[in-house]
Parts: structure tokens; C-alpha cells; sequence
């Protein structure tokens, strides 16, 4: 839309605009005052030449088929609407723009200037970098942050180059264009196409610029990744639709950042502001963020967290609304997190760290204390070991750091505890998470406990008696540290990045390092088993699937030659959160052993599935805990480890090719090793074609040993690499979930007839 410019000399904003024209060869010139007009309010200026002379914006092409390639943005849905597309582009990168004008452009005469002003800012100014007067130019002006430069000029219409700057803020921008007969008439043309400008992982000048292409295609434009969940010895992938490029999804991006993040002005240019902000923005802990946690069994008024397949479902119901979406857990956090990242153009992945310590009082251990008969008491623990936990690392440069701590830093939106009087945490370099250098901002040391903290059991027998120091574990936190490897559904270990290897003295030294950090004064005790003769090995049956008992043994060893020891042992079995909250007992058995001298002794607990059935929370996830005590000597040996019982996979076969435009034909099913039916049982799906979550009903119950059945049908709408989620819930079993991998191929009907 054009408009005549304003009469007046006045200080709002296009008048001051109004005295910068361009030199072509030089940066923005004042401009003479224009002639004197009345001061009628409304009336547009009209000097003493005809308005046919002065240059007119007509229209403006947002070019977004050759943008969207060359910024690596042609997915979003603003750039492919039928309707007033919007433009996506990239900082520190030009973008082209085809402008046809009301008469030839002629260099001599005409002065043409472009002013781009950050769309949500009240008040746009200079200082803050939410308003920018742009000349246009014939070559770059490298005193100049912006740069439009005139590529072409043919009959009525010009292309232009417009470069904005690599630290521009991301949101946003509208832009204006003013034309000006030198020294005579001007007008404004408001554009109302709308320029969201993306941090830039391509460009060099960029703090968030990644030099690996195949990690910076999966963390900036990948759309479906996995999650990993489960336990150490048993870990899961699950599927996980970040869908960034989707309606609703970028805009609800910025939304979370300006208003829920809190980050004004020029701040929403740094990514380490913009990152922290996310991670607590996220959330609803303590305002009114993306996602409401729960871990509790009652999910009622929302979705359970293990039913969520992606973040688009949730991103547009938060945008529409602007009201916490129920409910959450942490890999839901993650996925959503990483999907605001990768939508803004900051680089994202999802990162696993199986047995990862909660330390809430900074010591840098984690404390377990028992009771007489091994039973962890709960009443005293108020630290946790969570049998997984799912953050997110962002790549970028830290400034605020140095050169040494660029690259992978840890945020998580979490709600665990309180950083700057929030719930958040990062970013943190992960570089010296691994280096123990805990006081780096942010949350260093509650990180690095996550990761590498001490694992400590002791014997409580009363208030007024001393504590008994069973055991101290220090390799049994932080396990197995997990990412999708780039361009595949495969597992990467990336533990190497946050700790050195296990009884490597880089290890003991970085812990002790990090120890004289720290300003707790909680005492460290180390239990040498060297001159204990009986050596005991805890074991678990590993790889069983759910409706299967399994085994949980202690093995033990006695080193002496002639020497019998008798043993009294205790094994438990409790149901746990993922969280690391014990539960209900499930069973429970003693033990009186002889070990003889130079041999091994193995001692036995089946566990049935009636017996773990009614009382399984969460993920099927169990905490095996074993108190052996030899009589003759009093040793003590303790030890806890986590457990789960494998769910089916569903799987998913499609009935024909997949081609564009064209319908097809899907069989999903999953098998039932429950030794009880499953009834009233329903697939949710995702994927290619599907607007909405579908729904599919399993018509009959399921017997034992036999496989749940459906059809689905679907349509891609696009070529190239797709993925199908599901998930399968029944009154009998949650959380089941599958995915399949697809490659749409093109219509040739289609475009046979296209030719």
C-alpha cells in the first residue's frame, strides 16, 4: 500500500526517515527540507510537479521460490500459502525482491531508501536495532550493517538484493520503501508482506553458524527425529515429529520469545539470551508457557505425556489459546524445545542421559538412605536418579565465554529447580561440563551432577545413631549419553563429549577439580571392597518383554581358600518412576547362604507378571535393589539398579508405492504378549497428508499372542522422504509406539499432464 508523504516536519518516524536519501555511491545523505505545504492534518503533500512523474511502488514480488532455496526455507508453511505468502529468510544472507514501479527507474533522478522496523516493537529506534534505513545502492557498502543493492533494472521493474545483518534481531520485520525525486516530491509504499528474519547457521558471521553440514541438516531442517527413553540396558527409541516448518509454528515461536521468554529489543538477536529464554518459556512452572508438566497417574483435563507423537498438536493449541497445553513430561519438553530452535534457525538436538542425577542441594552426590532390611526410605532422600532424562543442545558461539566453550550448549525446559528465580537451565557449555569447571555460566554444576555426580548408600538406624556409610558408587551416573546421528535413525553416543571414560583418572580428576568448586561442605567417603572376601556381582535378566516373568540373581564369589562365610541376603523389587520415585513393593525375598570356600554362590527371585502387573507406573520401569550382609565379618554390601520390561513395536506396511497426490493404503498392527486380552484398543497416527491426529479403532479385542489390526489411508502431498508415526493405547497397555520411513515418489500423471 502507497501513500504520499506527510506535510509536516515533524518527529515521527517518516519524517525522520524522510531526511536520508540516497548517494549511490556513499551511505544515507540528509535531505534539503521539503517545500512548505498546509498543514492540514490527512491531506497527503503534493508539490508543484504532477503526481505521473513521482515514482510509484506498485507492486512487490517476495520471490519465494528462489529465497526459500537459497535460505534453506521453502518448507515453512508462510512461504507456501495461496494466499499473501509470507517471506522466511535468513540473517546475514541477501534475499531478492522484484519491485515494478509506476515508470522506468532512472538512477540520476530517483532516490530510492528501504526501512525495515521489527513488527512487534512499539517504538522501534536506531540504538536497539529494530529500525533500519537502508539505501539503495549499485555495490555493497561494507560501512553499512544493511545493504540493498540494485541488481537489475528492466522497463518498470528493478531487482534488488537486500543483505541484512549477521546480528540482526530475529523476528518479524515489516518493510517500507520511499522514493524521492532528488531535491523534490516523495512517497512510502508499506509493504504488506511481512520479512520473518531466522538466526543463520550457514553464514559464517553468524554466532550460530555450524561448519558440519550433515549435523546442520539434521538439527536446522530434519523434521522427524527419535528420542531415546528406557533404562541403560535397555534403551528405546521413540519417534518424535518436530514439524517446524508447519502452520502456526514459527509465529508461535517468536510469541514464546517476546512475550513468555521476556526478551525485548535487541536482545532477540543473541542466541544465548534467546536460548535460556526458550528454556524457560517452554514450560508453565512459572508463567504461563508452552507445556504443563505432570508425573503423577492422573492426566485427566489433558493428553498423558506417553501419548504425544510431535510438537505441532501442541504448538497450535498453545498459539490458538495461549494457555499451557496438559501434559508433559521431559522428552516432551525436549521434542517442543528443539522444534522452537530449529524454527528460529538455531541449531537442535534432543539429548538422552540414562541414570541421570537430580542433586537438589549442589553437593555433587547423590545420597540413598536404607533401612535395616535394604528398603530405600523416601522420607530422607530428597535427591533422585532418573532412570532417563531428555534435554537439548543448541550449537553456537559464547562470546560471554570465550573461543574454547563454543559450540554444543545444554538447555532444558524441565521444570526441575530454580535458576535466576526460574525453572530453567543453560545454556551450558558442554565443553565444561566435561572439564568439571562447574561455575560457568549457567547452571554448570547442576549439569555436571546430571552427569558424572557420586552415587552414595547409607545405612540409617535411627536419629540419634551415626550414619553407616554401604557403598559408594562413583560410575553410576550418567550412562549411555544418546543423540539421533545425523541423516539416520540411528543411535549416536555422545557421552564422550560431557565426562571422560569411567575409572580413567581424567575422570577422578575432573570430579575432584569440580569438588573444590564447590562451597558444600557434605563429607565424600570412598568404600574399598578390596579387603572384603566375598565379591558380589548383581545381576539382571535382561531383554524381556512385558507379560514375560523375569529373573533378578546376586552372584557371589568367595576369594578365601579355606574359609566358609554365611550370608544373609534381601532382594526387592519396586515399581519406580522414570524420575527415580520408588513405588510400591512388588516383591520381596530372604535369603540365609553358605558360601564355600573358593567358589560361587548364586541366589534367585522370579518375578511373574501377575505379580508386576497391577502395579507397573509410568514406562514399566522397576528399581531392583539387593542388602547382602555377611555375619562373621558384618560387611555390607549394597546394591540398586534399574530395570524395564520391554513393550511390541508397532508396525506399519503400506499397500502400494507411495506417490504424490495419490491416496495409499495402510496396514498397522502390534502383537499382544499379555497373557490377557487387550480391549477397547486405538491406534493415533501421524504423518504425510494428515492434518489432524487420526484415530483408528481396533474393532474386536485382542486374545493373547495374537496382533492388533487396522487400516489407514493417507494422501502426501509432497515428494521426497516422509515419516508415519503411531501410537497404540488399549485398557490393558499404554505407550506403544512404531514408525515407518517413506519415500513419496512423484505423480507422473500429474506432471504428464502439467507438460
Amino acid at each position: 500500500m502507497g501513500k504520499l508523504r506527510c506535510p509536516r516536519w515533524c518527529n515521527c518516524i517518516p519524517c525522520f526517515r524522510a531526511k536520508f536519501t540516497p548517494n549511490h555511491d556513499t551511505a544515507l545523505q540528509p535531505l534539503p527540507k521539503p517545500k512548505e505545504a498546509d498543514e492540514t492534518d490527512g491531506v497527503p503533500f503534493i508539490d508543484s510537479k504532477e503526481e505521473s512523474d513521482i515514482l510509484i511502488i506498485r507492486k512487490i514480488d517476495p520471490c519465494t521460490i528462489i529465497n526459500g532455496i537459497s535460505h534453506h526455507t521453502s518448507k515453512f508453511e508462510l512461504m507456501n500459502r495461496q494466499f499473501e505468502p509470507q517471506l522466511v529468510v535468513r540473517r546475514g544472507q541477501s534475499f531478492r525482491l522484484d519491485i515494478t514501479l509506476s515508470r522506468p527507474y532512472k538512477e540520476e533522478k530517483d532516490g530510492i531508501s528501504f526501512i525495515f522496523t521489527v513488527d512487534d516493537e512499539d517504538k522501534p529506534n536506531y540504538g536497539q536495532g529494530t529500525l533500519v534505513a537502508v539505501p539503495l545502492l549499485r555495490r555493497p557498502d561494507r560501512h553499512l550493517n544493511w545493504n540493498v543493492v540494485l541488481e537489475n533494472a528492466i522497463e518498470n521493474t528493478i531487482t534488488v538484493q537486500i543483505t541484512t545483518a549477521p546480528d540482526a534481531v530475529v523476528a518479524k520485520w515489516h518493510m517500507e520503501v520511499d522514493t524521492k525525486i532528488i531535491n523534490d516530491s516523495a512517497y512510502s509504499y508499506s509493504w504488506d508482506t511481512g520479512i520473518y528474519l531466522l538466526f543463520n547457521p550457514w553464514c559464517k558471521q553468524d554466532q550460530v553458524f555450524m561448519k558440519s553440514e550433515d549435523w546442520r541438516d539434521e538439527t536446522v531442517l530434519n523434521d522427524v527425529g527419535i528420542i531415546w527413553r528406557g533404562t541403560a540396558n535397555r534403551m528405546r527409541p521413540v519417534i518424535w515429529k518436530y514439524d517446524q516448518f508447519e502452520k502456526d509454528i514459527l509465529e508461535c515461536s517468536l510469541y514464546l520469545i517476546r512475550i513468555v521468554g521476556k526478551v525485548k529489543c535487541g536482545y532477540r538477536a543473541d542466541p544465548v539470551r534467546t536460548a535460556r529464554a526458550l528454556a524457560a518459556a517452554v514450560n508453565s512452572a512459572d508463567d504461563l508457557g508452552a507445556v504443563m508438566g505432570n508425573w503423577s497417574e492422573d492426566h485427566s483435563g489433558g493428553t498423558p505425556p506417553t501419548k504425544w507423537i510431535g510438537s505441532k498438536e501442541i504448538l497450535q493449541k498453545y498459539y490458538k489459546k495461549k494457555r499451557p497445553v496438559k501434559y508433559g513430561q521431559c522428552w516432551v519438553f525436549s521434542g517442543v524445545l528443539a522444534t522452537i530452535c530449529r524454527a528460529i534457525g538455531i541449531p537442535a538436538r534432543t539429548v538422552t542421559n540414562y541414570s541421570s542425577a537430580h542433586d537438589t542441594q549442589s553437593s555433587l552426590t547423590v545420597d540413598y538412605f536404607t533401612d535395616e532390611k535394604g528398603s530405600v526410605m523416601e522420607e530422607l532422600n530428597s535427591d533422585s536418579i532418573w532412570n532417563f532424562h531428555v534435554w537439548n543442545e543448541v550449537w553456537m558461539q559464547r562470546p560471554d565465554l570465550g573461543r574454547d566453550y563454543a559450540g554444543w550448549q545444554a538447555i532444558d525446559a524441565t521444570p526441575q529447580e530454580l535458576s535466576e528465580d526460574m525453572y530453567r537451565v543453560g545454556p551450558t557449555s558442554v565443553f565444561a561440563v566435561k572439564q568439571g569447571e562447574v561455575l560457568r555460566p549457567y547452571d554448570g554444576a547442576f549439569l555436571y551432577a546430571e552427569v558424572n555426580a557420586d552415587k552414595v548408600f547409607w545405612r540409617y538406624a535411627g536419629p540419634t545413631q551415626p550414619l553407616k556409610l554401604l557403598r559408594k558408587d562413583v560410575h553410576g551416573v550418567g550412562k549411555q549419553i544418546s543423540t539421533k546421528a545425523p541423516g539416520r535413525f540411528e543411535r549416536e553416543d555422545i557421552t564422550s563429549l560431557y565426562k571422560y571414560p569411567e575409572k580413567s583418572p581424567e575422570e577422578r580428576n575432573t570430579m575432584l577439580k569440580a569438588l573444590r568448586q564447590s562451597e558444600n561442605l557434605f563429607s565424600r567417603y570412598y568404600l574399598n571392597e578390596d579387603f572384603n572376601d566375598i565379591h558380589f556381582n548383581f545381576e539382571l535378566r535382561d531383554d524381556i518383554k512385558i507379560g514375560q516373568p523375569f529373573d533378578v540373581a546376586l552372584v557371589m564369589k568367595n576369594r578365601n581358600k579355606i574359609t566358609d562365610y554365611k550370608v544373609k541376603i534381601i532382594l526387592r523389587v519396586e515399581v519406580v518412576t522414570y524420575r527415580g520415585k520408588v513405588g510400591e513393593n512388588v516383591k520381596k525375598e530372604d535369603f540365609d547362604m553358605t558360601v564355600k570356600s573358593d567358589s560361587t554362590c548364586e541366589v534367585k527371585m522370579n518375578v511373574t507378571y501377575n505379580e508386576y502387573a497391577k502395579r507397573v507406573v509410568d514406562q514399566c520401569s522397576f528399581i531392583i535393589s539387593c542388602l547382602a550382609t555377611v555375619e562373621d565379618t558384618k560387611f555390607e554390601y549394597y546394591a540398586q539398579d534399574d530395570f524395564r520390561v520391554r513393550k511390541p513395536d508397532i508396525k506399519i506396511v503400506l499397500q502400494d508405492k507411495p506417490v504424490e497426490n495419490k491416496e495409499v493404503t495402510a496396514d498397522i498392527f502390534v502383537e499382544n504378549p499379555l497373557p490377557v486380552p487387550y480391549k477397547k484398543g486405538e491406534f493415533t497416527i501421524e504423518g504425510p497428508g494428515i492434518e489432524k491426529s487420526l484415530k483408528v479403532r481396533v474393532k474386536n479385542n485382542v486374545p493373547p499372542r495374537e496382533t492388533a489390526k487396522a487400516q489407514f489411508k493417507f494422501t502426501p502431498p509432497r515428494t521426497g522422504r516422509h515419516t508415519i508415526a503411531a501410537k497404540f493405547v488399549s485398557k490393558e497397555i499404554d505407550d506403544v509406539d512404531g514408525y515407518l520411513v517413506i519415500m513419496v515418489e512423484p505423480n507422473k500423471e500429474e506432471n504428464g499432464s502439467r507438460l
